[in-house]
């Protein structure tokens, strides 16, 4: 780990401290403020849709300014957007705070590309390793998002006004430790339409997986962590247990980096991956076996160590599929299908956790878990077919 490294743990810690602040506080102001209550989380997905919607605008910004430069705009468009989400807290403007949240994803879509980035200021061999330790600087997050939204959740007349301008004050610190950071030059212009065509990237059995998977984990993740602090509330349960369901959420998410890389070294990519599939089964027993508080605990952290192993491994998984000069297509449709369907599982976890309950959102998070198994086992069987092949 060198200097860049740590501070583009930083980074992802800040910004990790953002999505669990907008996580834990988006759905109930939502709530607040919506004309019906299936429309709470609908600022939570904004925020995951302006991420689809803005990879492509990513893609030309990192290929025209560079890692360093596009980074920094998107932190500005996340100082901005909390300051807008304060304002529409306090004046109560539900669809303000929906626009504000869907121009935030830009932030989200160009800060998804740290762990690509961290790549890139490693060694080739410790490539596995850079994206695991940049990855587990989201214990930041962890620590201070949950505590964040607790703390300044009454700093205004509003509640949870205060949050947002506090994440306005966190994006301006990322924006401190970003500039000291010294990435790789950009690639020369005429490299950005060389290498292979995305569609025939996209055909390659390892990227679909990658993309597959990574979608799905992040969906199951999302579908369930943006649902809690409704189901909490609609337990009876208080705001602070939830801040510790989440704080402990992000734990299990950002924890397993200091080791996940190691793991994937010594294992291999694919039954790592499989083990974040049994955890992420392993959770969902646990939330249907009951709503107290040590239930929500555990089945969320076991979602969260669930998830980095998958989403720590597809990301591993992809870095084989493209050359350099092919980055930044691979990567911006990569997290196209990852945003896609984080827009998809936001607005059903709002739909059915304040319409169908807790346990039937559970039950229907069984389905992807499924399919994430099965990409993990046909590309298994693809590369034992290739190896007899070769022999």
């Amino acid at each position: 780990m060198n200097r860049n490294l740590w501070l583009l743990a930083i980074c992802q810690g800040l910004f990790l401290t953002n999505n669990v602040t907008f996580i834990a506080i988006n759905g109930l102001v939502g709530l607040s403020l919506a004309p019906l209550g299936w429309m709470a989380t609908l600022p939570v997905m904004g925020y995951v849709v302006g991420g689809a919607l803005s990879t492509g605008l990513v893609t030309k910004t990192q290929q025209r300014f560079g890692r360093k430069m596009s980074f920094q705009m998107g932190l500005a468009v996340a100082l901005a957007s909390a300051l807008v989400c304060a304002y529409a807290a306090v004046s109560q403007n539900f669809w303000l705070l929906c626009t504000a949240t869907l121009v935030a994803g830009y932030y989200n879509a160009n800060a998804g590309l740290y762990r690509f980035a961290a790549a890139e200021l490693a060694m080739p061999s410790w490539r596995e390793k850079a994206v695991s330790l940049v990855m587990a600087g989201g214990l930041i997050g962890a620590v201070l998002g949950p505590n964040l939204a607790q703390y300044t959740r009454t700093l205004m007349s509003v509640p949870f006004a205060g949050a947002y301008v506090a994440l306005a004050v966190v994006a301006l610190m990322s924006m401190v430790v970003l500039s000291f950071i010294d990435f790789p030059a950009p690639p020369a212009k005429k490299t950005s339409t060389s290498g292979r065509p995305l569609r025939e990237i996209m055909r390659q059995p390892a990227f679909i997986v990658a993309a597959a998977t990574g979608a799905l984990s992040y969906g199951v993740m999302n579908l369930l962590m943006a649902a809690t602090p409704l189901a909490m509330q609609q337990c009876g349960l208080p705001f602070s247990d939830a801040a510790l369901v989440l704080e402990w959420h992000v734990i299990g998410m950002f924890a397993p980096g200091f080791f996940t890389g190691h793991l994937i070294k010594r294992f291999g990519t694919l039954p790592v991956m499989g083990v974040g599939v049994v955890l992420n089964a392993a959770c969902i027993a646990v939330a249907l076996s009951g709503v107290d508080l040590h239930q929500f605990l555990i089945a969320l952290f076991l979602l969260g160590v669930g998830w980095n192993f998958l989403f720590t491994g597809s990301t591993t998984l992809s870095l084989q599929t493209y050359s350099p000069e092919e980055k930044d297509r691979a990567q911006g449709a990569l997290n196209f299908f990852v945003f896609a369907t984080l827009a998809l599982t936001s607005f059903a976890s709002g739909v059915l956790v304040t319409t169908r309950g807790w346990e039937l959102l559970n039950l229907g998070s069984m389905v992807p878990v499924a399919l994430t198994g099965a990409a993990l086992v046909w590309l298994w069987m693809q590369q034992r077919r290739a190896a007899v092949i070769a022999v």
